[in-house]
């Protein structure tokens, strides 16, 4: 399934209705303006009751300046668009809590992650997800999708840091990483299961592999909103003082910069262009069994 920035959501927020009513009808009702103040002045300066009733002695100039006005306003307007920067401002990983917000606002909640392990993102779905049990509120549908590294394989990163700061694969340490991401599909999946059952809403979590190292961190927001970082590959930890060091990225320190539907057509092709090249990885992707109680 393709994304498309442009296509509306359901549960769409005042404000976000007041945008697009805004862009739809600005460049219409400003048209309109202008044309009226130049015929009115036309009007009273050729018509001499009406000019007599507004008491003005200039109606000809200012009716001319609005046809400028007039002839010039599409000119104008794209000038200024062309000069407006795309919205591609960073925000920290940390900010993640704001946009779950937002995204939870809307009846029908899509968030799609690709990355490491989610640690950052997933404390925020499931302390959100947790209080819709009590107050599911508008949301009538809630899908969650994570695509994670294939931990099963040997990888260059994560690893031990060995001699020279070689990479080497180390198998106990890319399970650890496994469980932790086991542990965390299983309690969301139990929620979702839990929302489900009410038959109010609906709610689905499921977890994919992709091959090869955590790279990208991607999260998408109900298809209008996107963030995209690099991890930092170098990153190392240490897990205890007499053990050895790992190379473990650490994506709550990581910067990303963010698309939007409500931006330039740049920002919107851009967004396309991500939903569609997370929908093919998902479809590529092989399924984890993790939230059905197979051990990995």
């Amino acid at each position: 399934m393709s994304g498309s920035s442009g296509r509306s959501v359901p549960g769409a927020t005042m404000g976000e209705r007041l945008k697009r009513f805004q862009a739809r009808y600005e460049p219409m009702i400003t048209r309109a303006l202008l044309l009226g103040i130049f015929g009115t002045g036309l009007l009273a300066q050729f018509v001499k009751p009406v000019g007599d009733a507004m008491a003005g002695k200039t109606f000809l100039g200012g009716a001319l300046l609005s046809l400028v006005g007039y002839v010039l306003y599409d000119t104008l307007k794209d000038l200024a668009a062309s000069l407006r920067l795309a919205p591609r401002a960073q925000v920290k990983s940390q900010e993640l809590g704001r946009f779950v917000t937002e995204a939870f606002e809307a009846q029908v909640v899509e968030i799609s992650f690709l990355g490491y392990t989610g640690e950052t993102l997933y404390n925020e779905l499931y302390h959100r997800l947790e209080a819709m049990l009590g107050s599911p509120g508008p949301i009538r549908h809630v899908r969650i999708r994570f695509l994670v590294p294939d931990f099963r394989h040997p990888m260059t990163v994560p690893s031990r840091v060995g001699p020279q700061g070689s990479p080497v694969d180390d198998e106990e340490f890319r399970r650890g990483l496994e469980v932790q991401c086991m542990g965390y599909a299983r309690r969301l999946t139990a929620l979702a299961h839990r929302l489900t059952g009410g038959d109010r809403m609906t709610a689905e979590c499921e977890y994919r592999f992709y091959p090869g190292i955590p790279r990208d961190k991607i999260c998408i927001f109900n298809r209008e909103l996107v963030l995209h970082g690099l991890y930092d590959l170098a990153a190392r930890t240490i897990e205890s003082s007499s053990g050895p060091e790992y190379y473990d990225p650490k994506g709550y320190q990581t910067d990303l910069t963010f698309w939007s539907s409500d931006g330039t057509d740049e920002a919107k092709t851009a967004l396309a262009t991500w939903n569609k090249h997370f929908d093919d990885l998902w479809d590529l992707a092989e399924r984890s069994h993790w939230h059905q109680g197979a051990t990995p």
